[in-house]
């Protein structure tokens, strides 16, 4: 074949070849900037036991990198102004505009960082990460949608409120069984009634026992109790539970009435800010030695101390080897004692 011919043929061959490339390749441009995912509505988060099998509805939108893309998605939630230091995923997943979740759990999954029965400041967002495959090495990349702050209540263990107390408390049933049972803080000038939040069913006294819109429940005396409800056997007791400072380092020496202790539910602490004076206190219940008498070892109980309180006859005085104003926590469990005593001034 001609020398010439042959290099004119293959000129037309590789141009043939680049021509038809250039028609099946599709040319990818990704923005200078993409547009980040946006979290537009953000559904009403008063969350209630009644509807906990109804669906929420996160809407948003996707990421826009300039191209037809794949991308995954994740809906979090932090407390507000935290910049997400410890967030919740709430979602996952590829879909970007409508993200659903059932009340129960979501309820479920804000009640590890937020409080029950109260209202909570929320931020959401959405997380982007967009991958492009094929080779190309680059690494993923991530948008983030502007933060959504939402107002929040979850609900916490079946629970009944305390109306006109004079305080805002609540008894609660750990087993969900219609036995209710926390301490409680009375004044005998108020009674008051139980109100279920979850079906506005109120309960109050017919006589010693529990009624459908009965009475009144009235203590016999101010201060705290224990509480404790059965909504299917229709009854109540109410038992003294009144934690209190005794010793000659209080101003009412080793004599009654003791000084009284708070308690906070949050915590699980008995608590008290007092000024005592040098000598040595004990704390026990009811203003009696029977039930709790908190104190130190002795000679042959030297394992006991303010980390780990001795509840015996035989346990030893707590000393107070400086005048001033202190602050003291104590916490009472089934078995274990302890304590912390802070001095303010």
């Amino acid at each position: 074949m001609n020398k010439n011919l042959l290099i004119y043929l293959t000129f037309i061959g590789l141009f043939g070849l680049l021509f038809g490339c250039s028609k099946d390749a599709t040319k990818v441009v990704m923005l200078d900037t993409p547009n980040a995912p946006t979290l537009s509505t953000v559904p009403d988060l008063t969350l209630k036991r009644a509807n906990g099998l109804d669906t929420l509805t996160f809407v948003g939108t996707a990421v826009d990198p300039g191209f037809q893309a794949s991308a995954g998605y994740v809906l979090q939630a932090g407390a507000a102004g935290t910049n997400f230091s410890d967030p919740i995923v709430i979602l996952t997943g590829t879909s970007d505009t409508k993200m659903k979740i059932t009340v129960s759990d979501l309820n479920g999954l804000l009640l590890k960082k937020f409080p029950a029965d109260a209202v909570s400041s929320v931020d959401f967002r959405i997380i982007s990460t967009l991958v492009i495959t094929a080779g190309t090495g680059v690494s993923p990349m991530v948008y983030t949608s502007a933060i959504k702050t939402a107002s929040a209540t979850v609900y916490g263990l079946p629970r009944l409120d305390l109306i006109g107390s004079g305080v805002t408390q609540k008894i609660e049933s750990a087993l969900g069984d219609g036995n209710y049972n926390s301490f409680v803080k009375l004044d005998a000038t108020k009674p008051f009634t139980l109100s279920n939040p979850d079906n506005g069913i109120v309960y109050g006294a017919n006589g010693t026992a529990l009624a459908v819109n009965g009475g009144g429940i009235t203590a016999p005396a101010s201060g705290w109790y224990i509480l404790s409800v059965s909504v299917s056997g229709l009854s109540f007791t109410l038992t003294p539970y009144m934690i209190g400072v005794i010793g000659d380092a209080t101003p009412n020496g080793w004599n009654s009435p003791d000084t009284k202790m708070d308690y906070n539910s949050a915590t699980g602490l008995w608590y008290k800010t007092m000024d005592l004076i040098v000598g040595s206190i004990k704390i026990r219940a009811n203003d009696t030695w029977g039930l709790v008498n908190l104190g130190l070892g002795d000679a042959t109980h030297t394992q006991y101390s303010l980390t780990n309180l001795w509840n015996n006859g035989s346990s030893q005085n707590i000393p107070i080897a400086t005048a001033g104003n202190y602050t003291i926590q104590v916490f009472i469990g089934t078995t274990t004692y302890s304590m912390t005593i802070t001095k303010n001034n």
